[in-house]
């Protein structure tokens, strides 16, 4: 397994991080334990979560991720050697993840109610890793589209608040580091900012999408990544699965994550996406590599990547992706990937 520092901390991530999200949905406790054993045994010492996973979102499931990682760890007695990331919801009408029904977002009431839980579930005092989930202010994070949309109506918590919340975290000892998720550049630089004018906790890390169908992070992003120390943590580098091949030629594997929930996930069907599809897995066949390896690994070796959150239902796929740790990519492929992007350039933003 390969290592980076999180952030400006000294704290090491493994390369790859074990996303969680199907524990309590696609899959049970006991696979999730079947899941976090071979991880670690594989050097994996980074986990990723959330208050509201399993996904899809729903009250009955809310919490069963965490709950399976904090009964794991309460097994294993091993919280020391598992470095933790959970993230906190931004505005949502999702009332039931609030007490009485109040709209969730992030203020300081609120932040502090979902961190609480957030130990309760996981079993422990402290996460690592406390990131934003997504922005409290409309931002377009899972719209699909490249282009800022301005709007009058703006009742969002504003960034520096949450961070004088999130500071309040890390002084009582809750949180070690916090971070931010499907996040701008614009946004990623107003954290910055209030961290330095006003001596708050700082951000260490950026969770967005980022993959051969979805590069948009390189643009202004990757930039801020590598001159700030705010690594990013690239997660769907699969591109929800897409990128493995299984459903190529309209192929609905039983009990995938599409043939379950298709509707739910479109973002990673588009005019152009299949044909940019069918091109990585030529180019991965023409080099003899497993083309979700190829992705993975592609992500990895970005100067600007902390670790690549894989996800996996199956403890075959699991250990597929970790073990692209292993592989090269030469110049060659690299060039020639860079080659498919041109021509079908971010296909599904």
């Amino acid at each position: 397994m390969n290592f980076k520092k999180l952030g400006n901390t000294n704290l090491k991530v493994s390369t790859i991080c074990l996303g969680t999200m199907t524990w309590g949905e696609q899959n049970t406790q006991k696979d999730a334990f079947q899941q976090m054993d071979c991880a670690t045994d594989q050097g994996i010492n980074f986990f990723d979560t959330a208050e509201l996973y399993a996904v899809p979102m729903k009250p009955e499931t809310r919490g069963k991720t965490s709950q399976c990682i904090g009964e794991w760890i309460s097994k294993k007695n091993n919280r020391k050697k598992i470095i933790l990331a959970d993230k906190v919801v931004g505005s949502s009408s999702m009332a039931w993840l609030r007490p009485n029904g109040e709209k969730a977002c992030l203020n300081k009431k609120q932040i502090e109610f979902a961190i609480d839980r957030s130990l309760k579930d996981l079993k422990t005092d402290y996460i690592d890793l406390y990131q934003v989930h997504w922005p409290d202010r409309p931002s377009g994070a899972f719209s699909g589209k490249l282009e800022y949309e301005y709007k009058n109506s703006d009742n969002s918590v504003s960034i520096e608040e949450t961070l004088e919340a999130l500071n309040n975290l890390v002084k009582s000892g809750k949180v070690r580091y916090i971070g931010i998720s499907n996040e701008t550049a614009w946004g990623t630089n107003q954290y910055l900012k209030y961290s330095e004018q006003k001596k708050l906790a700082r951000i260490v890390s950026i969770q967005n999408a980022y993959n051969f169908l979805n590069r948009g992070f390189e643009v202004s992003l990757s930039e801020i990544a590598i001159r700030e120390k705010v690594g990013l943590l690239a997660y769907s580098p699969l591109a929800s699965g897409y990128l493995s091949g299984k459903y190529r030629n309209g192929a609905m594997p039983k009990n995938s994550r599409m043939g379950l929930f298709y509707d739910y996930w479109p973002r990673y069907r588009t005019i152009n996406s299949e044909k940019a599809i069918e091109e990585y897995w030529n180019l991965a066949k023409d080099f003899n590599l497993n083309i979700a390896q190829m992705a993975i690994k592609f992500c990895e070796i970005q100067p600007f990547v902390t670790s690549v959150i894989i996800g996996a239902t199956t403890l075959e796929q699991l250990k597929t992706n970790i073990d692209s740790v292993d592989i090269n990519l030469n110049k060659e492929i690299i060039k020639k990937i860079g080659e498919i992007q041109k021509k079908y350039p971010n296909p599904c933003p």
